[in-house]
């Protein structure tokens, strides 16, 4: 320190260096947790949670001790890859759902988009019945933390109904709560025809029921000589 009180050059250069190096070591923890999340998602594709955490490493291309140091367990690295799937899936039906400019069609979207992912690529299906498959018994594990890392889907269903509820088109008896109750059904439909086998026309069917269900439970109107909410 100078007798101004005004740090040293040479105290400032090690600062300034310090902080470079804790953003390299950031991006180089970032960079090495998204090639095992990388890599899980790949085995899941090729054989759900069949795959031990040696045939994660080697896939990653990192070392054991590497998973160790950011993931206790297996279980721990499978609970993030579910977090990393459901963040990633809200913020693209929070952005999809931006362009549409009525809040219960909006939410209506947000419902059964969740039911999409059933029909769409071998990957996403693999995915989905990997999420139904480990759900329940990481439940048992980590309650608190999978509660988290389903939160997004609840926040998006809550802000949808909120929205509607402040343009009149809705009048939940709690919209708190009838919120997450909303968010549980439409995951055990989800989680039903993961595995149940159905065709697209089914699919759309019960996607159209769904939503019907849930409009009444939140105080919405159906306009049956049109055959669309309101």
């Amino acid at each position: 320190m100078t007798s101004a009180g005004v740090p040293s050059e040479s105290i400032v250069e090690r600062a300034v260096e310090r902080s470079a190096a804790v953003q390299r070591s950031r991006l180089r923890i970032a960079k090495q947790v998204l090639q095992m999340l990388d890599a899980a998602r790949r085995l899941i594709a090729a054989t759900g949670d069949e795959f031990t955490t040696q045939d994660l490493v080697t896939e990653a291309g990192v070392a054991l001790q590497t998973f160790y140091r950011y993931f206790a367990s297996k279980d721990e690295l499978l609970m993030a890859v579910i977090g990393d799937a459901m963040t990633d899936a809200c913020e693209y039906w929070a952005a999809a759902g931006a362009e549409i400019p009525d809040p219960i069609a909006r939410l209506r979207y947000y419902i059964t988009s969740t039911l999409d992912r059933l029909g769409s690529d071998n990957q996403s299906a693999a995915m989905s019945r990997f999420v139904v498959s480990t759900r329940w018994r990481l439940h048992r594990l980590f309650p608190a933390e999978l509660a988290e890392a389903e939160k997004p889907f609840v926040d998006l269903v809550r802000a949808g109904v909120n929205e509607a509820v402040d343009a009149g088109q809705l009048n939940p008896a709690d919209a708190e709560h009838d919120s997450w109750f909303v968010s549980e059904l439409t995951r055990s439909v989800y989680h039903y025809y993961a595995f149940a086998d159905h065709t697209q026309s089914e699919l759309d069917l019960i996607k159209e029921q769904l939503w019907r269900f849930c409009l009444t439970a939140l105080g919405g109107k159906i306009q049956a000589e049109k055959g669309v909410a309101q």
